[in-house]
């Protein structure tokens, strides 16, 4: 099953803004930056990030920084978002369910999988997440222990990225009619990638290409021609419009490369382009890439930004330097209970960013709502009975704005770097899952 997250009503929560961000970025970090990174805004943990991190364990000797790949492995894992966002699914996995007449929701939710469906006995629908398999190997991680599989599993991934069947694509992008000679910028090349996404005289050869891309194997074309059959051959634009956006970004990088807009001997470009692929799941995309500095604009909805990572890092040291002159029994308390929201003002940039994404987060704040300890009790003790119930069988996908509770399991230390992440004198079992109702 499939669901999306965050929807719309987790903004009351005072949840950041949804952020993609690349290996690049999480690594300038210093754990305290990253724990403020994890605080205030909702992560997209993409494949991309998973697969780099990963990469790093390929690597058999210390680099100019004298840690072996493990070492770096461990080191990100540390710095990854446990507090709030999800792992978003691999966008061929999306791109081949959109092709299969699946809805894929484009407004800055995450789609993730693992939810088991449940009913409550009065009907209500909801969803349960148990920590994902991500977040239980990222906790591994930090331990320094890693799985043969993940070895192997770094390689063969990395391999797809770096990897593409050329004749193939060179034969269809021939027969799209493309001259990547004419684009002089990289907005020349985005704009000739989506109106030949847009064109509604060569169906069948975008389709062509967009399977050469995905790597589709050949025996299962039938069945996705056969599908889309089924809605009379309508553009892809129109038809699979998440699965027209993975194609849109192909082609851009493509286009661009024989324009010389990108270098071709970089040999990661075209993992760093994959980044785009989930900018549809986002509020803002943060990297310190240059790559992306020039590419992702383009891509960007009116109602996205993207953030330079050594601006977000700056900003970042800046709450970490204020927050720190809070008492240390303010501290103590945990994030969630002494740092709500930013500090700063309008013009410093969190605060901005939650201005435009978050609206009337200072009201919010303002006006807490006070939960006495029995309240409390009662809905912990609600929240482990939903997520007892047993399973129903439901639909592939659930846009969470339709269900009445979701919970989700994260596995979050009570500690990292300098700050508490939950409050300092909390005792016996370990926090359970976090839920939305």
């Amino acid at each position: 099953m499939a669901a999306h997250l965050p929807t719309n009503n987790l903004k009351t929560a005072l949840v950041g803004p949804i952020a993609l961000f690349d290996k690049s970025f999480l690594q300038a970090l210093s754990i305290d930056e990253s724990v403020w990174f994890d605080h205030f805004f909702y992560a997209n943990v993409c494949p991309i990030f998973y697969i780099e991190t990963l990469a790093d364990l390929t690597k058999t000797s210390a680099g100019r920084s004298g840690r072996s790949g493990e070492d770096e492995v461990r080191i990100i894992a540390d710095k990854t978002p446990t507090l709030a966002g999800a792992p978003c699914i691999h966008h061929r996995e999306l791109a081949l369910s959109n092709l299969m007449g699946h809805r894929i929701p484009m407004r800055g939710q995450i789609p993730v999988a693992g939810g088991r469906p449940v009913r409550s006995p009065d009907g209500k629908a909801g969803v349960v997440f148990d920590a994902s398999p991500e977040a239980q190997a990222f906790s591994r991680w930090q331990e320094g222990a890693f799985q043969e599989v993940e070895r192997q599993f770094a390689k063969d991934w990395r391999h797809m990225l770096t990897t593409l069947d050329l004749p193939t694509v060179a034969k269809s992008m021939q027969a799209l009619g493309i001259d990547s000679k004419l684009c002089r910028t990289v907005d020349d090349a985005h704009a000739l990638a989506v109106g030949l996404v847009k064109e509604r005289t060569k169906p069948f050869d975008q389709m062509a290409l967009l399977l050469a891309f995905l790597e589709v194997p050949k025996e299962a074309h039938r069945e996705i021609i056969e599908r889309w059959s089924v809605d009379q051959y309508r553009p892809l634009a129109d038809y699979a419009p998440y699965a027209a956006h993975v194609l849109s970004v192909e082609l851009f990088f493509q286009i661009a490369l024989g324009a010389n807009l990108i270098s071709s001997e970089r040999p990661s470009n075209r993992a760093d382009i994959a980044y785009l692929f989930y900018l549809p799941f986002s509020m803002v995309f943060v990297s310190g890439d240059r790559l992306h500095r020039l590419c992702a604009r383009p891509f960007l909805r009116a109602d996205q930004d993207f953030l330079w990572a050594p601006d977000l890092k700056a900003e970042l040291a800046r709450l970490n330097a204020e927050f720190s002159q809070f008492p240390s029994e303010e501290r103590e308390k945990g994030l969630m209970d002494f740092a709500p929201s930013p500090l700063g003002s309008d013009d410093q940039l969190l605060p901005k960013l939650w201005n435009r994404f978050m609206p009337g987060w200072r009201n919010r704040h303002a006006s807490p709502v006070s939960i006495s300890p029995e309240a409390e009790r009662k809905i912990v003790a609600q929240l482990r009975e939903f997520n007892s119930l047993p399973t129903e069988s439901t639909a592939d996908t659930q846009d969470l704005s339709e269900l009445d509770q979701v919970s989700i399991a994260r596995m979050v230390p009570k500690k990292k770097g300098s700050w508490y992440l939950l409050p300092k004198d909390l005792r016996g079992e370990e926090p359970g899952p976090s839920s939305r109702s």
